[in-house]
């Protein structure tokens, strides 16, 4: 900043301009303005100013600063850009589905054996053997469609049956053989599952291990299918009837459900692999426990082909969502490439029942004859969905319903077109 001082005027120069006179140190009114012209501080310090008027206007720096000598130019008009056509038609595209691959496959298991196997069966069963979720035909297709068994109690002891399932086998009830003949046959189930309950040592008059492996020998005479031999639910007695029913079924791959964490397992595992049985391993919905009596089985000598997992399944409104989310769990697991996961899945679907809505008499619920095989048929539907690959049930109208929807899932490819249903009329629909 340029700063202008004025200089003090002696005793004589200002005598002298009061008298007019100019001197050297002396300024007129014109240099005066000249110098403010040129200053941008003005200091003023005893002087005297003699005139009629005067007049100052002292702009601000900042607001001399912010005026432009010349005005800026206007901006320059954008175009504004047309507008695009809109299609007369939608654009064709080409779907592509998600396929992927993975790292494993599910094991697969045989349930029976033929006479050239070493067994007596007429037939066998195949299960597993999965390279992709339940159902991704457009990844791999399914080696092995899910199979459906129906329950045949023995030895003599049958449970409060619903009065909507017992009127199915009222003429069999009495004739084990007969009932397992009738559920093949005429309902037209894969196989049937023969519950021991009666070894069930909490009752009064409980079966013995040698007499139940009696019965199952007269079953396996008598029939020609493969099977499955359900336990009563107690580890020391379960290992007991194993042993004893292994005996007798020897070679044949029948499939006993089951074995569990508090067993002997490494008993257990001999008697399935010397004998050349199949074996369910019950958890009760935790997969770590899963894989733990899994990967333990699997140490102790039971190979991966004669082993399916039951990881429990809750029915309809009594923890499906919780079961079909551990199912899902359970195969994407094995296929990711967990040995432990890497083997079929069970699904009873037959605890379903334990539902008052299945089977109570309340009229504003529906017919107890439509309800409860509905019942029953949603929790298998939704566990094979998930991935299962082995349905235990017991209504034949459910069983009937989920092995109609296998076979149609399960199908490479569909023989003839569907015919195209209004589906948005659904509110008045009749099928």
């Amino acid at each position: 900043m340029k700063l202008w001082r004025l200089p003090r005027l002696t005793e004589e120069e200002k005598k002298k301009k009061e008298e007019g006179v100019s001197s050297v140190r002396g300024i007129g009114v014109a240099e005066l303005l000249a110098l403010l012209d040129k200053a941008k501080a003005v200091e003023l310090k005893d002087i005297e100013i003699v005139a009629e008027e005067l007049t100052f206007e002292l702009l601000p720096v900042v607001l001399q600063a912010a005026q432009p000598s010349v005005p800026p130019a206007a901006p320059e008009a954008t175009a504004v850009p047309a507008l695009e056509e809109k299609p007369l038609q939608l654009e064709e595209v080409e779907f592509k589905p998600p396929a992927q691959t993975y790292a494993a496959q599910i094991a697969e298991v045989q349930i029976g054996a033929t006479s050239r196997e070493g067994g007596t069966r007429s037939r066998v069963i195949k299960i597993g053997g999965e390279k992709c979720p339940a159902f991704y035909r457009f990844e791999q297709p399914t080696p092995w469609r899910p199979v459906v068994a129906l329950d045949v109690f023995g030895v003599d002891v049958l449970p409060p049956l619903p009065k909507t399932i017992k009127q199915w086998y009222v003429d069999v009830l009495e004739d084990r053989a007969a009932w397992a003949e009738k559920c093949v046959k005429e309902y037209g189930a894969d196989l049937v599952t023969f519950h021991l309950i009666s070894t069930d040592p909490s009752l009064p008059n409980s079966t013995p291990a040698p007499e139940a492996a009696k019965f199952i020998d007269q079953m396996a005479d008598k029939i020609s299918d493969p099977f499955m031999i359900g336990s009563a639910g107690d580890p020391v007695k379960d290992l007991e009837v194993l042993k004893e029913v292994a005996k007798v079924v020897k070679g044949e791959r029948i499939v006993f459900a089951s074995v569990t964490l508090d067993m002997d397992l490494e008993v257990s595992a001999k008697v399935i692999a010397e004998n050349n049985l199949d074996l369910i391993a019950l958890a009760f919905l935790d997969i770590n426990q899963v894989k733990e009596l899994n990967s333990k089985l699997m140490d102790f000598g039971v190979p991966k082909n004669n082993l399916i997992t039951d990881p429990s399944t809750g029915g309809l409104g009594y923890g499906l969502e919780y079961s079909f989310s551990m199912m899902e769990r359970m195969r994407l697991a094995g296929l990711k490439g967990d040995p432990s996961m890497q083997i079929p899945i069970s699904c009873a679907a037959t605890n379903a029942w334990a539902a008052r809505e299945a089977w109570a008499k309340i009229a504003e619920w529906g017919p107890r004859e439509y309800r409860g095989p509905l019942w029953e048929a949603a929790t298998g539907l939704a566990g094979m969905l998930a991935g299962a690959d082995l349905l235990m049930m017991m209504h034949p109208l459910a069983a009937k319903i989920v092995k109609q929807a296998a076979e149609v899932l399960s199908k490479h490819k569909l023989k003839e077109d569907w015919k195209e249903i209004p589906y948005e009329n659904w509110v008045t629909m009749k099928i």
